[in-house]
């Protein structure tokens, strides 16, 4: 994937993010490459948990987030609906403040089903965050 094809791709996931839950929490997809996405969050007091870390379910919406959208892209999104239908996370470090990056990579390209890793980590690329997301696709009726 050249550069422009990936340019084209980030600039189309930001068009998608307006008026979503996306662009509530400040999610933006940074970069792209063969079968993977990268998104990053600011970790800030809007998804902070009651004691001032981040909170687990914002990284759980993180990583849905960017499975999902690396599913329209690698799979024919004109044909099909992608829809999340399982999603597992295990937290495994706390953050505070900075940015959080989810970097989401295919495990199975199935017609039907596609399993995602997703591992989430910091600006110093410590693990905070590892998780599967099972996505479906849907044909479309014409």
């Amino acid at each position: 994937m050249n550069v422009k094809e990936q340019e084209a791709i980030l600039q189309q996931c930001a068009i998608l993010c307006k008026n979503t839950l996306m662009e509530t929490l400040d999610i933006s997809f940074c970069e792209v490459g063969n079968e993977y996405l990268v998104a990053k969050m600011p970790v800030t007091s809007r998804v902070h948990q009651p004691d001032a870390v981040l909170h687990g379910g914002a990284m759980v919406a993180l990583a849905e987030s960017v499975g999902s959208a690396a599913s329209h892209i690698f799979l024919n999104s004109k044909e099909f609906y992608i829809r999340g239908i399982e999603i597992s996370a295990n937290h495994v470090k706390s953050v505070r403040d900075g940015y959080v990056y989810a970097r989401a990579e295919i495990l199975h390209k199935g017609r039907t089903t596609q399993l995602w890793d997703i591992k989430i980590r910091n600006e110093e690329q410590q693990l905070i965050s590892i998780v599967k997301l099972t996505t479906i696709a849907l044909t479309k009726s014409i």
